[in-house]
């Protein structure tokens, strides 16, 4: 465990290092979300996507209480990265003959990360706060193992109990029977260095997008004007992402500005990242999409407006959270990409697919700049 009193806003190697594997993680999650772009394979998707977010979002919160120079803290994120790895390889076909992979290296993640914890940490309040996360992340990962050997159906019925089960600990204080309770104001947390691990998971989304451009251009034979420019639509598109995103969290996740209690940071980093960083994931796709797609459907209308309107979410939540501000740029914005998407799906065919995300980029550059001015004139926590 570090020493009592100390904080770290930098990330150490280790740490990059371990994000590494959420690269091809992050991969796995657009492409297996490109191949079954149907309303149930979307669900199976952000199903396999929730499991993939909450054991990254594990691992940084441990790293706030952990040295990262330890020898014992280094193999422990080698073995979750091998774990992150294991789970990758089996999300393509997690529904079919490769469920079993995918559940038992998350339960192996979850379950070992905490039982790691309870023991290093032993003597402090954390242990006892990991022996309930433990009992709650046992509990769950009964459900995930025992899902795995079910068929797709029930899979996905259970798997999504099993989701709720993990997602739903922190809400309810990792209280168990026999355990009592964790509060939230019980794990002291360093937010500059939750900030930083965010910042980076949501720079590797926008990087992995980046890579899906490149693939898919390349692969064009011949490479055909109207795929250029959707490259270059998509690129401008990921700029203003990473604009909007820094113009505001750049500055407001600093330990300085907003609420900084371990229970804010919890919605800002545990939850609002979730949907910015599934945002990214989504406009990845878009972008693949309008690359490789002359027409208008519904695919592509519905991931164009939908990336940046799930980024709006976890934009929205996480300004609630540090600030308890009323975000009315990004709900214009959102309406806006509404209207956007609704006249795409109206009009289909008759319009340009590559017209749908000029004007998704468009209402995005708009709160981009809108946003950077705000945040000159005001203090950072209230702008937007």
């Amino acid at each position: 465990m570090r020493s009592e009193g100390a904080r770290r806003s930098e990330v150490a190697p280790i740490e990059l290092f371990f994000d590494l594997v959420y690269v091809f993680a992050i991969i796995q999650v657009s492409h297996t979300l490109l191949a079954h772009l149907s309303w149930l394979g979307v669900l199976e998707v952000a199903l396999l996507f929730g499991a993939v977010w909450w054991a990254w979002n594990y691992s940084a919160w441990a790293m706030n209480w952990l040295d990262p120079s330890s020898g014992l803290v280094r193999v422990l994120n080698g073995l979750l990265m091998l774990a992150a790895l294991g789970m990758s390889l089996g999300l393509p076909h997690a529904f079919a003959e490769d469920g079993l992979l995918f559940a038992t290296c998350y339960v192996a993640a979850q379950v070992g990360r905490a039982a790691f914890m309870a023991v290093a940490l032993r003597g402090h309040v954390l242990a006892k706060n990991y022996t309930n996360l433990l009992a709650w992340s046992t509990s769950a990962g009964v459900l995930w193992l025992v899902g795995a050997f079910l068929d797709p159906t029930a899979r996905l019925v259970v798997w999504l109990v099993a989701l709720v089960v993990d997602v739903a600990a922190p809400r309810f204080e990792f209280r168990f029977p026999g355990l009592g309770s964790a509060p939230m104001h019980t794990w002291p947390t360093d937010p500059e260095h939750l900030a930083e691990r965010n910042r980076g998971v949501f720079i590797i989304a926008l990087g992995e997008s980046i890579l899906i451009m490149g693939f898919t251009l390349s692969e064009l034979d011949p490479i055909t004007s109207r795929a250029v420019v959707a490259t270059l639509l998509g690129f401008v598109g990921l700029f203003v992402l990473w604009w909007a995103y820094f113009a505001l969290a750049g500055q407001d996740t600093q330990a300085s500005r907003g609420d900084a209690s371990t229970r804010a940071l919890r919605s800002a980093f545990a939850y609002a990242h979730a949907l910015m960083v599934a945002g990214a994931i989504v406009v990845a796709v878009s972008i693949e999409l309008r690359i490789s797609h002359t027409e208008t459907d519904p695919s592509v209308v519905l991931t164009t407006v939908g990336g940046p309107l799930i980024y709006l979410a976890g934009n929205i939540l996480f300004l609630r959270s540090r600030t308890g501000a009323v975000a009315r740029a990004r709900y214009v914005a959102a309406t806006a990409l509404v209207v956007v998407g609704a006249l795409g799906l109206v009009l289909g065919h008759a319009v340009p697919s590559l017209a749908i995300g000029v004007a998704t980029v468009a209402v995005m550059a708009t709160l981009a700049v809108v946003t950077q001015l705000t945040s000159r004139g005001t203090s950072p926590t209230t702008a937007g």
